[in-house]
C-alpha cells in the first residue's frame, strides 16, 4: 500500500460573522486507499494531538447516499465526476500534490463553520412540494397501476438525487433548478403524484426563488457535478410544467 504526503489549503472560519481565511496543513503518510474524509480524519487526529482546533466538515453515511459531505475540492464540488466526497479516494491524487478544500459557495447556503454550510434551503423546497393525496396503502400489485417503463425509469433516475447541493455549488448563478426539477419530476411523472402536479410545480419554483437561488442559464455544470448523474432533461420538463401550471392558475383551473 502506497502512502502520500500532501499539502492542504483549507478554508477556516470560526462562524458566519468571522473573517474566513485559507490555512495550510501537511497531510503525511496518507494511505492511497483512504477516502478523502478518512484523510481529513487523519489530519484532524494530528491536530487534536497537537492541541489545535480540528477542521470542521459535514459527513454522515460515508456511502455516497446522504449527500452531507459538501466539500469543494480544487474548485470542483465533491472533487470529481459522479462521486461524492466520501467516495473520492486518495489514489486520485499524487504524492506531493497541493489540494485546495473549501465549502460549497452559494447565497442560499450560509456558512456555519469552516467547511460546513446550512443546506436546509433544499429541504424547504421539498416541503413546499407538499404530499401525494392518493392513498397508497400497502404495497400494491405491480399491475394495478400501469406505468410505461420509459416513464418509470425517468422517475427513478430523478429520484436518485440525494440533495447534496453540488448542482448549486457548481453553477455560476447558484441555481437549484436541477435539484428542484428532480424532486418535482420523480412525483409528477407517476400517476400517484399527477393530481397535485400544477400546485407542486408552482410552490416549489416560487419557494426556490424566494430562498435566493439564481436562475438557470443552461450551461450544464450542474449535470456534470451531480454525483448521481441527474439529467438536465428534468429542467426542461420543469420549465414546461411551470408554464402549464401558470396558465392553469391564470384561468382558475385549480385553486
Amino acid at each position: 500500500m502506497a502512502t502520500l504526503n500532501l499539502t492542504l489549503k483549507v478554508w477556516r472560519q470560526e462562524n458566519a460573522q468571522a473573517q474566513g481565511r485559507i490555512e495550510t496543513y501537511q497531510a503525511k503518510n496518507i494511505p492511497d486507499e483512504a477516502s478523502f474524509l478518512e484523510m481529513l480524519d487523519i489530519v484532524n487526529e494530528e491536530l487534536v494531538h497537537e492541541g489545535k482546533e480540528p477542521i470542521h466538515f459535514d459527513h454522515d453515511c460515508r456511502e455516497g447516499i446522504c449527500g452531507m459531505c459538501s466539500l469543494t475540492i480544487n474548485g470542483v464540488p465533491h472533487g470529481g465526476k459522479k462521486v461524492t466526497t466520501c467516495q473520492l479516494h486518495m489514489r486520485q491524487f499524487k504524492d506531493g500534490d497541493t489540494i485546495w478544500i473549501e465549502p460549497f459557495r452559494a447565497k442560499a447556503f450560509p456558512l456555519l463553520r469552516d467547511l460546513i454550510v446550512d443546506r436546509s434551503a433544499l429541504d424547504k423546497i421539498i416541503a413546499a412540494g407538499g404530499f401525494v393525496d392518493i392513498r397508497t396503502g400497502s404495497a400494491p400489485n405491480a399491475n394495478n397501476m400501469p406505468v410505461r417503463k420509459k416513464t418509470a425509469d425517468a422517475a427513478f433516475d430523478a429520484a436518485a438525487c440525494i440533495g447534496c447541493g453540488a448542482c448549486v455549488a457548481s453553477c455560476k448563478n447558484s441555481s437549484a433548478m436541477l435539484f428542484t426539477s428532480a424532486k418535482a419530476a420523480h412525483l409528477n411523472l407517476l400517476p400517484q403524484g399527477y393530481p397535485e402536479k400544477n400546485k407542486r410545480v408552482l410552490a416549489m419554483v416560487r419557494q426556490m426563488d424566494a430562498l435566493g437561488f439564481g436562475n438557470c442559464t443552461n450551461q450544464y455544470e450542474c449535470e456534470a457535478a451531480c454525483p448521481k448523474g441527474v439529467s438536465v432533461d428534468n429542467i426542461a420538463k420543469l420549465n414546461r410544467d411551470y408554464m402549464i401550471a401558470c396558465a392553469s392558475e391564470a384561468i382558475g383551473v385549480f385553486s
